[in-house]
Order: C-alpha cells, then sequence, then structure tokens
C-alpha cells in the first residue's frame, strides 16, 4: 500500500505541476525551476493524503462493487 501510495503520488504530482505550472506561467525562462518546486511541494502533499484516504476510497469501492 505505501508503494503503491508513493508511486500513485509521483505521477499525479508530476502530472498537476506540470499542467498547472504552465497554465499560470507559460514557458517562462525559470519554468523548470518552477515545475520542480511544484512538483516537490505537491508531492509533499499528495503522498501523506493518498495514505489516509485510500482505505476510505478502497471501502467505498468495496461496497459499490458488491451492489
Amino acid at each position: 500500500m505505501v508503494m503503491f501510495s508513493a508511486f500513485m503520488s509521483v505521477a499525479m504530482s508530476f502530472t498537476m505541476s506540470l499542467t498547472m505550472t504552465i497554465m499560470n506561467s507559460g514557458l517562462a525562462s525559470n519554468f523548470f525551476l518552477m515545475w520542480m518546486w511544484a512538483f516537490f511541494i505537491g508531492f509533499i502533499v499528495a503522498f501523506p493524503t493518498s495514505l489516509a484516504v485510500m482505505p476510505l476510497v478502497r471501502k467505498l469501492v468495496n461496497k459499490i462493487v458488491e451492489e
């Protein structure tokens, strides 16, 4: 579960930080630095959030699938 959360957090943070950095700043001269900073902050938030939310999501999905 921890490895899944880590990989999912990396993938989502990478994609979302790229998208939001392009939307907010365009391809500025310091784009890569801004993107990596956004990715770092995104991952710091996403990883513990995914660890906390995953058991709840798993229960919800199991209830939906059972019906």
